[in-house]
């Protein structure tokens, strides 16, 4: 079962960010994904899980993800065979 959590600040008010992005990987990931959640919290958290393995903090990382970034670490966990089309194509084109 392929699962994403989304743990927000729900006093910075990311809760349109958090759906938005829940949005995205359910439509690139329709068929590889199972279940979205999103986590109300405090304290300015914002981090992304795929199958319990910490993607994105903002703490670590000092800001949010690009959905192009964020499509592609959630691939690397539950999908890693998936082509992610002109995303995967951008990140190849900007490496010569």
């Amino acid at each position: 079962m392929n699962k994403i959590e989304i743990k927000y600040c729900k006093k910075c008010r990311w809760l349109m960010r958090s759906s938005w992005m829940a949005q995205e990987l359910l439509s690139t990931f329709e068929n590889e994904l199972d279940e979205v959640s999103l986590l109300p919290g405090e304290g300015g958290i914002f981090e992304m899980f795929a199958n319990g393995t910490l993607i994105w903090s903002r703490k670590e990382k000092g800001g949010f993800p690009e959905i192009t970034e964020l499509k592609q670490l959630v691939r690397d966990v539950i999908a890693p065979d998936k082509d992610l089309g002109c995303i995967d194509r951008k990140a190849t084109k900007s490496v010569s």
